[in-house]
């Protein structure tokens, strides 16, 4: 089964932060970084300023003879890495497979979830702007490398002197057709030397690099040259590296349409426990404290939690927590936007055997099966009752 990994970048990152602290800013050219004296370098600038040339890493005094009325403001580093954190915890949030590449760029591997990548996206996208107020662009593919390249294209095509907010997802088995017609410098590890150096013998694009044979690449890429051949066919094997140590596991869904009628609200959960006990057993590790997540229409969002007296990753025990939580705390009359459920307190799975045998053993055997299943024919090999919908009666 392919991967579904997420590419997100955040746009023109501090200068969003800065227009969030100072709305005056938005809509002006201005640059963090740099100085009125035309001393520094510029660390972003707005896509204001960009219309006129301005760039980051522009000296100050170039950025002003391009555009004369650029404003200046100065960095705030520790406000810009606050925002940060807060945007990483959204990805982790959705997924313990964060890779964050720097302050404002992070990979996420979202296989486990079953929404295709499209819709994880303009969720991902809609939550971090409704949320901090950020806008990002996210790329989306089987691999990191189109991914990125994906969202660079993206990014690239959006000229309206505004944040871009793009999302571009390059569907399973279109990598190597969407790579072709780019230029070469647009793949990993290819710099402007390299390319200058391939465009001097004929080789434009990505595709053209494909067709080049082993030693005609190993001119220029010496022994990487299987690898840029194999990237510029689109295959990058590479996985999501998390730095972090996983604290916590959790899924949510927001729904299309606000929602009050619970018997909606009891197959969502059903569906996010199945996923949520999946991706733990897949880590070898289970939790003692189980968690519900709920927000309202109006974005009133709270979250509620019990303790067990064991550790589990079965997704009838999860279910059964996040249910009593839900029927304890919904307020009636009021429709709901997003749940979420969620698994802490992880450890290595354990239980104590009972004397008389243990019920819970056939249930782990039964639940270790349905997953080899899911690893063989796909995720929707095996559905629950409850979750399928009625055939259409017939005229």
């Amino acid at each position: 089964m392919a991967r579904k990994i997420l590419h997100l970048d955040l746009d023109a990152f501090f200068c969003s932060v800065e227009e969030i602290l100072d709305p005056s800013l938005v809509g002006k050219a201005f640059a963090v970084g740099g100085s009125p004296q035309g001393r520094g370098v510029i660390a972003s600038c707005s896509y204001q300023a960009r219309k006129f040339g301005v760039r980051s890493a522009m000296p100050a005094g170039k950025a002003l003879s391009l555009c004369p009325g650029l404003l200046f403001v100065h960095h705030q580093h520790h406000l810009y890495g606050e925002y940060s954190d807060k945007v990483m915890q959204i990805l982790e949030e959705l997924t313990p497979l964060v890779q964050q590449v720097s302050v404002d760029e992070a990979f996420l591997d979202v296989s486990d979830l079953l929404l295709p990548l499209l819709s994880i996206a303009t969720d991902l996208q809609k939550r971090v702007q409704d949320e901090l107020s950020l806008p990002c662009s996210i790329g989306g593919a089987t691999s990191k490398l189109v991914a990125k390249i994906a969202n660079d294209y993206g990014k690239a095509s959006v000229q309206t002197g505004k944040a871009p907010r793009k999302i571009t997802i390059i569907p399973e088995g279109h990598e190597k057709d969407f790579l072709a017609p780019l230029d070469v410098q647009a793949m990993w590890g290819i710099g402007p030397k390299t390319s200058q150096k391939l465009h001097s013998l004929g080789v434009h694009t990505i595709g053209q690099m494909a067709e080049l044979s082993l030693a005609e690449l190993s001119r220029f890429f010496g022994n990487g040259a299987q690898e840029i051949k194999e990237r510029s066919r689109g295959i990058d094997p590479s996985p999501v590296h998390s730095d972090h140590a996983l604290k916590s596991v959790s899924n949510e869904r927001t729904y299309r349409e606000d929602t009050e009628d619970k018997t909606v609200m009891l197959q969502t959960l059903r569906s996010l426990a199945d996923q949520v006990g999946y991706r733990l057993r897949k880590a070898n590790l289970a939790g003692s404290v189980v968690h519900l997540k709920l927000r309202y229409h109006d974005f009133t969002t709270f979250t509620r939690q019990t303790a067990l007296d064991h550790c589990t990753n079965l997704d009838d025990e999860i279910y059964t927590e996040v249910k009593d939580l839900l029927e304890k705390n919904l307020l009636p009359n009021r429709a709901v936007r997003l749940l979420g459920v969620g698994v802490s307190g992880l450890d290595v799975p354990h239980r104590q055997l009972s004397l008389w045998g243990d019920p819970d053993i056939k249930k782990e055997q039964l639940t270790g099966a349905v997953d080899k299943l899911k690893e063989k024919y796909g995720k929707d090999i095996i559905k629950r009752g409850n979750m399928l919908k009625p055939p259409k009666e017939k005229p």
